[in-house]
This record gives C-alpha cells, sequence and structure tokens, in this order.
C-alpha cells in the first residue's frame, strides 16, 4: 500500500479523501490543519490520525508515502517543499502556486530530493475530454481554425466572505487562478502551447481583490486562434464550461455545466457510426472516474514504476504562466 497524508483539510480536501478511499493501492493514514473543530470532525468521521502541524505529523507518521497538499493556493510552496525535503510525494492540489517563483522553488525541492511531484488538474480525465484529445491526436478535424474556452460561473460574495482569503491576490487568486485554470490547462494539453495573447480583466461586481471576470484572444504555437472568457459573475447558479474546437474538416464542442457532454462532434474524417458511438459511451458515463481518483492511482503507478506523475509540476507552471500573462496584461493600469 501507498500511504497518504493530506495537509489543509478544507472543502477540496473531501475530493481527496474519496479518492484516496476509492484508489487501489491506497491508505489514508494522516489529516493536518490548522482548525481543531475540523480536525476534530474528520478524525470522527474517518478514524484517521490528525495533527495541528506538519512537522509534527511528519515526525510521528514516518510510513507516510505521498502528502497531497489542500491548503490555500498561496501556502503550496512552502509546504510541498518542506514534503519533498522529507522526502516525501506531493500531490498537489490546483494551481501549482501563484507565482512562477514558487512554481520554480516546488520543481527545485522535488529534483533536489528525488521525489515524484503531480499538480491536481482532474479535468483531464473526464471522458469528453479524453475522446477529444484521442481526436485531436488523429487530426480527426484537420487543420484546426480556432478554438474556444468558456467558463460562465456563479461564485456569489457569500463564497468569497466565508474565508478572508478567498479571492485575495496573496492567498488564492481570481476566476483565472481559481476557477478558469482548469480549462487553460486544457486548452494547452489539448493544443499546445501559447505564444501570443491579448486580454482584459477586471473585478466588476464581486468584493474582491483580483479580477471576477476576463476574456482573451490567443495564438498557438500551430497558428490556431483562441478565445478565452470566464467569469465567477454570472447571476444565480453555474450556466456553461465548454471546450470548442473548429477545423477545416470538422468541429467539436464539449459542454454542459462542467464541460462533460458532447454537444456537437462532426468529422469528415470519421464515419458516421463512430462518432455515434463515441457519443453514446460518453452520455452513458459523463463523469467517468473521479479525476481525482485517477491522480491518486497514477501517483502510485508513477511510485511503482519510477516515473513522471501523468499532470507534472512542468504542467502546472505553465498553466499558471498563462494565468499570469492573462492578467498582466489586461489589467487595468
Amino acid at each position: 500500500m501507498i500511504r497518504f497524508a493530506i495537509v489543509g483539510c478544507g472543502h477540496i480536501a473531501n475530493k481527496h479523501i474519496e479518492a484516496i478511499n476509492q484508489a487501489n493501492g491506497a491508505e489514508l493514514i494522516a489529516l493536518c490543519d490548522t482548525n481543531p473543530v475540523r480536525l476534530e470532525q474528520l478524525r470522527e468521521t474517518t478514524g484517521t490520525a490528525v495533527y495541528a502541524d506538519m512537522r509534527e505529523m511528519l515526525a510521528s507518521e514516518p510510513a507516510i508515502d505521498v502528502i497531497c497538499i489542500c491548503t490555500p493556493s498561496g501556502l503550496h510552496a512552502g509546504l510541498a517543499a518542506a514534503a519533498a525535503e522529507a522526502g516525501k510525494h506531493i500531490v498537489i492540489e490546483k494551481p501549482l502556486s501563484l507565482t512562477i517563483e514558487d512554481a520554480d522553488l516546488i520543481t527545485a525541492a522535488a529534483e533536489a530530493n528525488g521525489i515524484k511531484a503531480a499538480v491536481v488538474h482532474p479535468n483531464r480525465y473526464r471522458p469528453a475530454i479524453q475522446k477529444l484529445k484521442q481526436a485531436l491526436e488523429s487530426e480527426a478535424f484537420g487543420k484546426l481554425s480556432h478554438v474556444n474556452a468558456t467558463v460562465r460561473w456563479n461564485r456569489g460574495q457569500a463564497y468569497y466572505d466565508q474565508a478572508a482569503w478567498r479571492g485575495t491576490k496573496a492567498m488564492d487568486g481570481g476566476v483565472l487562478m481559481n476557477q478558469a485554470i482548469h480549462s487553460l490547462d486544457l486548452l494547452q494539453w489539448l493544443f499546445g502551447p501559447v505564444v501570443q495573447l491579448k486580454s482584459m480583466v477586471d473585478t466588476r461586481i464581486r468584493n474582491i481583490e483580483a479580477e471576477d471576470v476576463a476574456v482573451a484572444t490567443l495564438r498557438f504555437a500551430s497558428g490556431a486562434l483562441g478565445v478565452v472568457e470566464a467569469s465567477t459573475t454570472i447571476y444565480e447558479k453555474n450556466l456553461e464550461e465548454s471546450i470548442s474546437v473548429f477545423g477545416e474538416d470538422g468541429y467539436a464542442v464539449i459542454g454542459g455545466v462542467t464541460a462533460n457532454l458532447v454537444k456537437q462532434w462532426k468529422s469528415a474524417r470519421m464515419a458516421q457510426e463512430s462518432i455515434d458511438a463515441l457519443i453514446a459511451e460518453v452520455d452513458a458515463d459523463p463523469n467517468g472516474v473521479s479525476g481525482h481518483q485517477c491522480i491518486i492511482e497514477d501517483m502510485i503507478a508513477a511510485i511503482r514504476h519510477n516515473r513522471k506523475p501523468a499532470v507534472t509540476v512542468e504542467d502546472g507552471k505553465q498553466a499558471v504562466q498563462l494565468v499570469i500573462d492573462f492578467v498582466e496584461d489586461g489589467s487595468l493600469v
């Protein structure tokens, strides 16, 4: 068994707990958080050892193989580096960090201590996205003209007010770093690196330090163009998350509230029977196995087979760099 611990036991830690419990070959043996009430609740519900300090946890639980970092984003780098220096592999919640300097710190600590480091970008594992990746690799749509990523979500003021760090530049970031970074990761994973960007970002409605709405046009190294729209200002509830691709021989739109449904799919290079079967397969199980579980199981495989994780710190840094470029180019002077 590969033994896991979690540092930072807020909302997202619940997905890690579930993923570890569901993953083959994983065992959760420790939880760490600075909130004693939360820790006591988790101790009672999980039966897992709990700690208020990561150093104490490391000293008391030498059998830990992997630490999942689930704290506010601004704390990722210091905790990840300390875990690496203790010889523990690390799974870091998105975003990898809030700055490139912190991303480099994590990378250096991982390399210096010979440990595996993965970043949580679980949307890569959605069945519809996996089908789109395979189609792009087989050039099913021909030469691409342009792509589109949309995140039209709601995060009301109460969401930001529930914790002082939410919506801050030092600890959280805005819609790009916190919500749309999944789509920005997918854009580069699916379509390659971005070489040119023009953006506009603003804080229009929410009372936060970071942006709540952003738009941009992109050019990829392939020459394809891209459009990004992201916001947490949509009235009342989440409306849409989508990835669309348009090429000389077809197009596809992966949409729904969480980009897990095949809304449109046409390809002159695919038989209609194949397209119908693809759509039916996604419709039968649009969520598939939890992306968090896939990442936990991939870390186990990376340790056992001594290979890199599927989603590396380099991938996480690339997504963070795109957010930084987005904000720097589009912020009001």
